[in-house]
């Protein structure tokens, strides 16, 4: 079992008070460890100084400790590479390191790539780590889906398939990611086709995969029996689907009222 903390609101990109930025967090942990946790996460941070206070005080409970951070390609806050965020957060003593929320599955795959190739020429090696959003949000700028028009009310018709879950879990998987998982948009399907994905490395599927029909059984007998259903049972097809939203034109990409401008991952 797992317990979090998270930024404390109060860090000053450095003019914060150590002391009382730790102090809040320290009674944080007391709770957690309380409770018997097993394994520290520190998540959510969007500056890599407060990360590693953060990482100090998860120290001084003797469990193995997790540090995400919340960026982008274009780093943290401070405007810190990915790179040498990850390495300090290693040095810092985090067992694992990695990124969660704010961006999409496949610009957290981009981030971690850059985070990887820092950590191996520094010949550190944590695991790496990544919970990303459930929404695709190439156009998030540099704080990710909450600078989107949509955000947070209307943010559903960019919600990433079961699919797509598992072709980011897998993709995660061969770079190197041995803790994949989600956060926000992430529902418990997508949690659990990411882990039918990973079924030949997990050695077993997922309890409740005898009701999601996984390996498309069902689909492939309807194909069978219904032209309606052409195609249904051939993952290749759900893997390989753009998915149409429904609306003729796509707000974010056909007519914004600005411009913005969108991460590479949007090909993906």
């Amino acid at each position: 079992m797992a317990g979090g903390i998270t930024q404390t609101g109060i860090f000053d990109k450095g003019l914060g008070n150590k002391n009382k930025i730790q102090g809040e967090l320290r009674s944080a942990l007391e709770i957690l460890v309380k409770n018997d946790i097993e394994l520290i996460i520190c998540e959510y941070f969007r500056n890599i100084l407060e990360m590693e206070w953060a990482i100090e005080v998860a120290l001084e409970y003797g469990l193995p400790v997790a540090a995400t951070m919340c960026m982008g390609p274009g780093g943290d806050e401070s405007g810190m590479a990915v790179g040498e965020c990850a390495v300090r957060m290693a040095r810092a003593g985090a067992t694992l390191v990695g990124v969660n929320c704010l961006f999409d599955p496949n610009v957290c795959l981009d981030v971690l790539k850059s985070m990887k190739v820092a950590l191996d020429a520094f010949e550190l090696s944590p695991y790496l780590m990544a919970q990303p959003l459930g929404y695709r949000v190439p156009d998030g700028g540099s704080f990710g889906w909450v600078e989107i028009p949509e955000f947070p009310f209307a943010v559903e018709p960019r919600q990433i398939t079961r699919f797509e879950a598992r072709k980011w879990a897998r993709e995660a998987f061969n770079l190197g990611v041995r803790y994949i998982g989600g956060c926000c948009g992430f529902e418990p399907y997508h949690i659990r086709a990411m882990a039918e994905e990973l079924a030949d490395v997990r050695g077993c599927l997922p309890e409740a995969s005898d009701k999601s029909d996984h390996d498309l059984a069902i689909h492939k007998e309807l194909e069978s029996k219904l032209c309606r259903y052409a195609n249904k049972g051939d993952m290749s097809f759900w893997m390989n689907q753009k998915p149409c939203t429904g609306r003729p034109l796509s707000t974010p990409f056909c007519c914004q009222p600005a411009p913005a401008t969108v991460n590479k991952a949007i090909l993906n």
